[in-house]
């Protein structure tokens, strides 16, 4: 590929705007109000429009769907229920779980989270919305 600007040939660096690519900080400087770019900016926004006025409802794609997979409804009521809400004012669950969002292993994290009684009280809140039990289990 060569450079928008300066033609030379480049594959270092690409316009965040309409992803032509350039050689150097010097080109990207000239390039980014050129009316080039504007232009296929421009184009890319009106295709971008087009596309979601074609469908009646922008899908949601489930790439991975699975039996555990919780349905959106359900994900909504964990947003509302006030029991889940009360129990995130405590700053120890909020840091419990952005380690587990965070780490390399996130398995070995739930496990790790899992000896601590306010994580366990949390899970089960969740679990109580997510898959309630009869009364005869």
């Amino acid at each position: 590929m060569e450079c928008i600007v300066c033609h030379e040939v480049t594959n270092k660096y690409k316009c965040p705007k309409c992803l032509g690519q350039y050689c150097s900080l010097k080109c990207y400087k000239v390039h980014k109000d050129s009316p080039e770019c504007v232009l296929k900016v421009n184009e890319t926004e009106i295709a971008k429009t087009l596309a979601v006025d074609d469908e009646e409802e922008p899908t949601v794609h489930e790439p991975f769907k699975t039996e555990d997979t919780v349905p959106k409804e359900k994900l909504q009521m964990l947003g509302t229920n006030e029991s889940l809400k009360n129990l995130l004012y405590n700053p120890h669950l909020r840091n419990l779980l952005t380690e587990i969002d965070t780490a390399p292993n996130a398995w070995k994290a739930i496990r790790a989270a899992m000896q601590e009684p306010l994580f366990l009280e949390f899970a089960d809140e969740c679990l109580k919305i997510v898959e309630p039990q009869n009364e005869e289990d």
